[in-house]
């Protein structure tokens, strides 16, 4: 489990410097950045398919298809959505919302709580169920405060628990499914790539084609780890280590000269007190079902 760990803290590190290494890519746009990172980040997704032997979970969702065209719809809509998250990801740092993106990824898990329970019927526990309730606090405060929520972190939470839903609801959570959505982005994708103006962009960052190389190279790295891990460890613990993806989108928000306003500070407040909550039950859980499983072990 230890080597899983590891894995997992990698791919959370490398997802993390991925926020910060946008920045380097100055003066491309979101968009420049978003497709070629694509074009890049494709062929990991096409090797990961192979070595995770996935290739028949992709055959099944080919034949679906065939057999009802209209289901590729739900891989274009779930390619759509999680295109713009990318996008969005990779255009913040440049344009002075990273601070508010890493709030979006603070209050995503708490929003997925609520809509497990809303639209899955889940049940949660007494501790998410508060980290809900605080979080809600700290909206509602930043509502008042500022008048709104940022556009970031709505899309971020809408987006992606639109995106997580349809997939659950259809059952196309494996990589298969995911290699598909990828497939849909890469028209767009080419599209933005020859947009470019490359001739400009080398006068101001002579070393960008290198940096595009690495952000591909770092890009797949990190989703090869992350599904590496993801078949190593258990599901709560692999999304509790997620969380240091998001603490690190925090801190590179600050190393790179952003500032929290004081209408700020009780959402940001609210949303560490749920984020701290939520790890906790879930290391509570991990403990516990460890134990469970000596126990059993000993009896046996």
């Amino acid at each position: 489990m230890l080597r899983g760990i590891l894995i997992s803290l990698l791919a959370s590190l490398l997802f993390g410097y991925m926020y910060y290494f946008s920045t380097l890519l100055k003066p491309l746009s979101g968009t420049d950045i978003f497709g070629y990172r694509m074009l890049f980040t494709f062929p990991f997704v096409a090797l990961s398919v192979i070595m995770f032997k996935q290739k028949q979970a992709l055959v099944e969702h080919i034949k679906r298809i065939k057999k009802q065209p209209l289901f590729a719809l739900s891989y274009i809509t779930c390619g759509a959505l999680m295109g713009y998250q990318m996008w969005l990801f990779l255009w913040a740092p440049n344009n002075g919302s990273s601070l508010s993106v890493s709030f979006g990824y603070l209050l995503l898990p708490i929003v997925m709580v609520a809509a497990g329970r809303i639209i899955f019927k889940e049940r949660i526990s007494t501790l998410k169920f508060i980290a809900v309730l605080i979080a809600a606090v700290g909206v509602i405060s930043n509502i008042i405060l500022k008048g709104e929520l940022s556009w970031e972190a709505i899309v971020i939470c809408v987006g992606y628990t639109t995106y997580f839903s349809i997939r659950k609801a259809l059952k196309n959570t494996d990589l298969g499914a995911f290699c598909l959505e990828m497939i849909s982005l890469l028209p767009v994708s080419i599209y933005f790539a020859l947009q470019t103006d490359f001739a400009t962009v080398q006068e101001s960052n002579p070393n960008i084609w290198g940096l595009l190389v690495l952000l591909g190279l770092i890009s797949g790295a990190a989703l090869i780890a992350y599904v590496i891990a993801s078949n190593m460890l258990p599901m709560n613990l692999l999304g509790l280590l997620g969380y240091v993806e998001t603490i690190l989108m925090v801190i590179i928000s600050f190393l790179i000269g952003e500032e929290m306003d004081a209408d700020s500070y009780p959402l940001f407040i609210c949303l560490v007190l749920a984020m701290s909550l939520i790890i906790f039950d879930g290391v509570y859980k991990q403990r516990a079902t460890v134990s469970y499983t000596h126990l059993r072990a000993h009896e046996t």
